[in-house]
Protein backbone atom coordinates (compact mmCIF):
# COMPACT_ATOMS: atom_id res chain seq x y z
CA UNK A 1 0.00 0.00 0.00
CA UNK A 2 3.14 2.17 0.50
CA UNK A 3 3.73 1.55 -2.83
CA UNK A 4 0.44 2.95 -4.27
CA UNK A 5 0.83 6.24 -2.43
CA UNK A 6 4.44 6.34 -3.44
CA UNK A 7 4.24 5.58 -7.08
CA UNK A 8 0.75 7.55 -7.46
CA UNK A 9 2.65 10.54 -5.85
CA UNK A 10 5.27 10.48 -8.18
CA UNK A 11 3.34 10.28 -11.24
CA UNK A 12 1.35 13.57 -10.00
CA UNK A 13 3.98 15.33 -9.39
CA UNK A 14 5.93 14.54 -13.13
CA UNK A 15 2.93 15.43 -14.93
CA UNK A 16 3.04 18.70 -12.78
CA UNK A 17 6.19 19.55 -13.62
CA UNK A 18 5.44 18.97 -17.42
CA UNK A 19 5.50 22.46 -19.19
CA UNK A 20 2.13 23.80 -21.31
CA UNK A 21 3.83 23.23 -24.33
CA UNK A 22 4.35 19.87 -24.35
CA UNK A 23 0.50 18.75 -23.83
CA UNK A 24 0.64 18.56 -27.89
CA UNK A 25 3.30 16.01 -27.91
CA UNK A 26 3.71 12.44 -28.14
CA UNK A 27 2.87 10.26 -24.86
CA UNK A 28 4.67 6.48 -24.62
CA UNK A 29 1.17 5.60 -25.46
CA UNK A 30 1.11 4.81 -29.25
CA UNK A 31 -1.75 7.50 -30.91
CA UNK A 32 -1.93 9.66 -27.53
CA UNK A 33 -0.58 12.59 -26.63
CA UNK A 34 0.63 14.06 -23.16
CA UNK A 35 -2.58 15.72 -22.46
CA UNK A 36 -4.56 12.28 -23.59
CA UNK A 37 -2.87 10.75 -21.08
CA UNK A 38 -3.39 12.75 -18.38
CA UNK A 39 -7.00 13.00 -19.32
CA UNK A 40 -6.71 9.31 -18.73
CA UNK A 41 -5.25 9.68 -15.02
CA UNK A 42 -8.03 11.77 -14.35
CA UNK A 43 -10.35 8.95 -15.14
CA UNK A 44 -8.08 6.54 -12.82
CA UNK A 45 -7.97 8.82 -10.35
CA UNK A 46 -11.88 8.44 -10.15
CA UNK A 47 -12.39 5.03 -10.96
CA UNK A 48 -10.09 4.67 -7.82
CA UNK A 49 -12.27 6.39 -5.81
CA UNK A 50 -15.25 4.61 -7.00
CA UNK A 51 -13.66 1.06 -6.29
CA UNK A 52 -12.38 2.16 -2.91
CA UNK A 53 -16.57 3.51 -2.08
CA UNK A 54 -17.59 0.50 -3.57
CA UNK A 55 -17.35 -2.67 -1.04
CA UNK A 56 -18.27 -6.02 -2.65
CA UNK A 57 -20.68 -8.35 -1.75
CA UNK A 58 -18.61 -11.73 -1.65
CA UNK A 59 -15.39 -12.58 -1.55
CA UNK A 60 -12.60 -11.53 -3.25
CA UNK A 61 -12.66 -13.26 -6.65
CA UNK A 62 -9.13 -11.76 -8.08
CA UNK A 63 -5.77 -10.54 -6.79
CA UNK A 64 -3.36 -8.34 -7.47
CA UNK A 65 -2.29 -10.36 -10.81
CA UNK A 66 -5.35 -11.73 -11.98
CA UNK A 67 -6.64 -8.11 -12.22
CA UNK A 68 -4.77 -7.77 -15.06
CA UNK A 69 -5.60 -9.43 -18.75
CA UNK A 70 -2.84 -9.98 -21.17
CA UNK A 71 -3.91 -9.27 -24.76
CA UNK A 72 -1.33 -9.98 -27.86
CA UNK A 73 -0.01 -6.45 -29.30
CA UNK A 74 2.77 -5.56 -31.41
CA UNK A 75 5.94 -3.48 -31.44
CA UNK A 76 4.96 -0.99 -30.81
CA UNK A 77 1.43 -0.50 -31.37
CA UNK A 78 0.42 0.95 -34.88
CA UNK A 79 -0.89 4.14 -34.98
CA UNK A 80 -2.89 6.11 -38.19
CA UNK A 81 -1.99 8.57 -40.37
CA UNK A 82 -3.95 11.47 -38.31
CA UNK A 83 -2.35 10.26 -35.40
CA UNK A 84 -4.83 7.88 -33.45
CA UNK A 85 -4.34 4.27 -32.41
CA UNK A 86 -5.51 1.70 -35.33
CA UNK A 87 -8.75 0.08 -34.03
CA UNK A 88 -9.29 2.36 -31.46
CA UNK A 89 -10.81 1.10 -28.47
CA UNK A 90 -14.17 3.19 -28.19
CA UNK A 91 -13.31 4.48 -24.31
CA UNK A 92 -9.76 4.89 -25.53
CA UNK A 93 -11.18 7.59 -28.59
CA UNK A 94 -13.17 8.99 -25.75
CA UNK A 95 -10.41 9.96 -23.62
CA UNK A 96 -8.82 11.77 -26.75
CA UNK A 97 -12.05 13.92 -27.05
CA UNK A 98 -12.33 14.71 -23.24
CA UNK A 99 -8.67 15.61 -23.16
CA UNK A 100 -8.90 18.17 -26.10
CA UNK A 101 -12.09 19.66 -24.40
CA UNK A 102 -10.20 20.87 -21.48
CA UNK A 103 -8.55 23.49 -23.40
CA UNK A 104 -5.52 24.94 -21.57
CA UNK A 105 -3.41 22.52 -19.77
CA UNK A 106 -3.85 24.34 -16.67
CA UNK A 107 -7.46 22.97 -16.12
CA UNK A 108 -5.90 19.26 -16.69
CA UNK A 109 -3.41 20.19 -14.26
CA UNK A 110 -6.20 21.33 -11.54
CA UNK A 111 -8.45 18.62 -12.29
CA UNK A 112 -6.11 15.72 -12.16
CA UNK A 113 -4.11 17.37 -8.93
CA UNK A 114 -7.95 17.58 -7.53
CA UNK A 115 -9.17 14.23 -7.61
CA UNK A 116 -5.73 13.02 -7.35
CA UNK A 117 -5.16 14.50 -4.12
CA UNK A 118 -8.64 12.54 -2.81
CA UNK A 119 -8.00 9.57 -4.46
CA UNK A 120 -4.11 9.51 -2.37
CA UNK A 121 -6.44 10.02 0.57
CA UNK A 122 -9.22 7.60 0.55
CA UNK A 123 -5.84 4.46 -0.65
CA UNK A 124 -4.56 5.74 3.28
CA UNK A 125 -7.76 5.50 4.63
CA UNK A 126 -9.37 2.45 3.07
CA UNK A 127 -8.79 -0.56 5.34
CA UNK A 128 -6.04 -3.17 3.39
CA UNK A 129 -8.68 -6.13 3.89
CA UNK A 130 -12.07 -4.83 2.80
CA UNK A 131 -12.97 -6.70 -0.54
CA UNK A 132 -14.11 -4.12 -2.71
CA UNK A 133 -15.69 -4.42 -6.17
CA UNK A 134 -14.88 -3.39 -9.62
CA UNK A 135 -15.26 -4.79 -13.17
CA UNK A 136 -17.16 -7.76 -12.57
CA UNK A 137 -14.14 -8.90 -10.07
CA UNK A 138 -13.93 -8.42 -6.57
CA UNK A 139 -10.35 -7.91 -4.50
CA UNK A 140 -9.15 -6.61 -1.24
CA UNK A 141 -8.05 -3.24 -0.75
CA UNK A 142 -4.56 -4.40 -0.38
CA UNK A 143 -4.77 -6.04 -3.69
CA UNK A 144 -6.47 -3.12 -5.56
CA UNK A 145 -3.76 -1.01 -5.12
CA UNK A 146 -1.22 -3.20 -5.67
CA UNK A 147 -2.62 -3.98 -9.15
CA UNK A 148 -2.26 0.22 -9.82
CA UNK A 149 1.23 0.22 -8.49
CA UNK A 150 1.63 -1.50 -12.33
CA UNK A 151 -0.52 1.15 -13.60
CA UNK A 152 0.91 3.82 -11.86
CA UNK A 153 4.72 2.82 -13.45
CA UNK A 154 3.53 1.99 -16.96
CA UNK A 155 1.75 5.67 -17.35
CA UNK A 156 4.93 7.31 -15.78
CA UNK A 157 6.75 5.52 -18.11
CA UNK A 158 4.30 7.15 -20.82
CA UNK A 159 4.81 10.42 -19.71
CA UNK A 160 8.43 10.24 -20.07
CA UNK A 161 9.01 8.31 -23.34
CA UNK A 162 10.04 10.90 -25.66
CA UNK A 163 12.72 12.39 -23.08
CA UNK A 164 14.21 8.69 -22.40
CA UNK A 165 17.58 8.35 -23.43
CA UNK A 166 20.78 6.33 -22.41
CA UNK A 167 19.17 6.60 -18.61
CA UNK A 168 17.39 3.56 -18.77
CA UNK A 169 14.81 4.82 -16.04
CA UNK A 170 13.91 8.20 -18.06
CA UNK A 171 15.12 10.52 -15.62
CA UNK A 172 15.66 12.83 -18.12
CA UNK A 173 14.39 16.51 -20.00
CA UNK A 174 12.68 18.81 -19.09
CA UNK A 175 12.71 18.71 -15.48
CA UNK A 176 10.36 15.99 -15.63
CA UNK A 177 11.31 13.11 -13.11
CA UNK A 178 11.05 9.49 -14.37
CA UNK A 179 9.27 6.67 -12.00
CA UNK A 180 10.90 5.35 -8.75
CA UNK A 181 12.91 2.74 -8.49
CA UNK A 182 11.11 0.85 -6.15
CA UNK A 183 7.97 1.29 -8.10
CA UNK A 184 9.97 0.12 -11.54
CA UNK A 185 11.30 -3.18 -9.89
CA UNK A 186 8.01 -3.90 -8.15
CA UNK A 187 6.15 -3.41 -11.37
CA UNK A 188 8.36 -5.55 -12.94
CA UNK A 189 8.01 -8.43 -10.61
CA UNK A 190 4.44 -8.07 -11.23
CA UNK A 191 4.63 -8.51 -14.91
CA UNK A 192 7.16 -11.81 -14.96
CA UNK A 193 4.58 -12.89 -12.44
CA UNK A 194 1.74 -12.24 -14.46
CA UNK A 195 2.85 -13.73 -17.76
CA UNK A 196 5.02 -16.02 -16.28
CA UNK A 197 8.34 -15.34 -17.92
CA UNK A 198 11.56 -13.98 -16.25
CA UNK A 199 12.71 -11.36 -18.05
CA UNK A 200 16.88 -10.82 -18.95
CA UNK A 201 18.75 -10.05 -15.95
CA UNK A 202 20.64 -7.68 -17.91
CA UNK A 203 17.82 -5.26 -18.89
CA UNK A 204 16.81 -2.56 -16.49
CA UNK A 205 13.50 -2.68 -15.16
CA UNK A 206 12.10 0.22 -17.41
CA UNK A 207 13.24 -1.66 -20.83
CA UNK A 208 11.48 -4.44 -19.47
CA UNK A 209 8.34 -2.76 -18.85
CA UNK A 210 8.16 -0.99 -22.21
CA UNK A 211 9.27 -4.26 -24.38
CA UNK A 212 7.46 -6.79 -22.88
CA UNK A 213 4.16 -4.50 -23.43
CA UNK A 214 5.09 -3.40 -26.14
CA UNK A 215 6.23 0.58 -25.94
CA UNK A 216 8.93 -0.20 -27.72
CA UNK A 217 10.35 -2.95 -29.90
CA UNK A 218 13.57 -4.32 -28.65
CA UNK A 219 16.98 -3.95 -30.21
CA UNK A 220 18.36 -6.26 -32.15
CA UNK A 221 20.73 -8.03 -28.56
CA UNK A 222 17.49 -7.53 -27.12
CA UNK A 223 15.31 -9.59 -29.37
CA UNK A 224 18.30 -12.25 -29.44
CA UNK A 225 17.86 -12.28 -25.45
CA UNK A 226 14.09 -13.12 -25.95
CA UNK A 227 15.09 -15.76 -28.24
CA UNK A 228 17.09 -17.34 -25.44
CA UNK A 229 14.23 -17.52 -22.62
CA UNK A 230 12.24 -19.97 -25.22
CA UNK A 231 8.98 -20.72 -26.49
CA UNK A 232 7.04 -18.68 -24.03
CA UNK A 233 8.99 -15.27 -24.81
CA UNK A 234 7.57 -15.64 -28.13
CA UNK A 235 3.65 -14.61 -27.01
CA UNK A 236 5.54 -10.78 -26.20
CA UNK A 237 4.81 -8.36 -26.41
CA UNK A 238 1.35 -8.38 -24.10
CA UNK A 239 -0.89 -5.08 -23.92
CA UNK A 240 -2.55 -5.41 -19.91
CA UNK A 241 -5.65 -4.62 -19.43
Amino acid sequence: MDLFSLTWTALREAVAAVPDDAFEGPSGCAGWRIRDLVAHLVIDAQDVLITLSTPADDAPTADALSYWTPRPTTWPVEATSDGGAADVDPLDALVVRLATAYGEPALLHHHLEDLGAAAGRAALLAHPELPVATQGMSLTVRDYLQAYVLEWTLHHLDLVAEAASADSAGIVGAGVPGPPAEGLAAARRMLERRIRLALPEEWSDADALRIATGRRAPSSAERADLDRLGPRAAMLPLSLG
